[in-house]
């Protein structure tokens, strides 16, 4: 399929996924020992914890709040973690921390380089910050133009290496994170990854048109699907700069937890396989506390959400500008 008619078939399964809230009835869902719903990651055969701790959390910590932190995330439930090399010392302090619990947990990493040369540096340099012969999930990184796509499937691409490092034992499973609906979806057709990592929020849903075409399409190739922004409220207000509480974050966060718990209702009222909260580190564990409490959104509630969304500013939109 030619990518311009690719793109165009994502309208109406777009519009499939608009009679929110979804049904939930064809995801595996049980619950842990501590009551934080667990699901199923795609055709993986792996189920993750419905909240994921993003390396951001530890970035700048010190050694026993690295550790600190990653215990309680475990006591609490969570198996699925997420780090970059992009977050900062996120490497050097989540590694040490979770060598512990390493053999238990499901551990994701990503790269921003998109050439051979580049990933393959990367991700050895991961693999020994971190503390581990191999990653559990490989994705490239914030995938949001058009030539990126070309480089990462061209000669010399990206892509090589990830098959190489999963032909290597490496790395077990490919993904991606995309900050575009144009991204996402050429990604998607070109190549049968078993993750997206992606925005699922509600005003980028639906006042910024963007979202659902994306999730149909990784639905159709049964693609496990994990959600960024779940808690983002909206841009920081123009003017505002540096001066906010929340510093590692580049948007306004959801956080009190009424608005927090709907932020993360919503998105988990979708079928996706969990959430990735903020990194910072008070919201994250406001996060850990409501997460063991979600229920689906029900109808009437769904609709009052999308009346306030509709008049937030998103934080990404379809098409995109530029």
């Amino acid at each position: 399929m030619k990518r311009r008619d690719f793109l165009k078939s994502a309208a109406p399964a777009a519009a499939m996924l608009r009679s929110f809230p979804a049904d939930l009835s064809g995801m595996q869902r049980t619950k842990s020992s501590t009551g934080l719903e667990k699901r199923a990651l795609g055709k993986t055969g792996e189920h993750l914890s419905i909240l994921g701790f993003g390396g951001i959390v530890v970035m700048n910590a010190s050694t026993e709040q690295a550790a600190q932190r990653v215990k309680e995330a475990i006591e609490a439930g969570i198996n699925y973690f997420d780090v970059a090399p992009s977050y900062g010392n996120a490497q050097d302090m989540l590694g040490p921390a979770l060598e512990p619990y390493r053999k238990n947990v499901f551990l994701a990493c990503k790269t921003t380089e998109r050439t051979r040369a580049g990933s393959a540096k990367e991700l050895e340099n991961s693999l020994q910050k971190m503390r581990t012969d191999h990653f559990d999930l490989y994705q490239l990184h914030a995938v949001t133009k058009p030539a990126e796509v070309e480089t990462i499937f061209g000669p010399d691409g990206a892509l090589e290496t990830f098959v190489q490092a999963r032909k290597d034992g490496k790395v077990r499973f490919l993904g991606f994170s995309a900050h575009s609906v144009e991204a996402a979806l050429a990604l998607i057709q070109r190549f049968d990854f078993d993750t997206i990592l992606y925005p699922i929020n509600y005003a980028t849903w639906h006042a910024g048109n963007f979202g659902p075409q994306v999730l149909e399409k990784a639905r159709e190739k049964k693609m496990g699907i994990l959600a960024l922004k779940s808690m983002a409220k909206r841009p920081w207000p123009a003017g505002t700069g540096d001066n906010h509480p929340h510093p590692k974050c580049w948007y306004e966060p959801f956080d009190k937890p009424e608005e927090a718990m709907m932020g993360l209702r919503f998105t988990l009222s979708h079928p996706v396989t969990a959430a990735v909260p903020p990194g910072d580190e008070d919201i994250f564990k406001m996060a850990l506390g409501l997460a063991a409490k979600f229920q689906p959104l029900s109808e009437k509630e769904a609709e009052e959400i999308k009346r306030m969304a509709l008049s937030t500013p998103p934080l990404f939109q379809y098409p995109m500008k530029g």
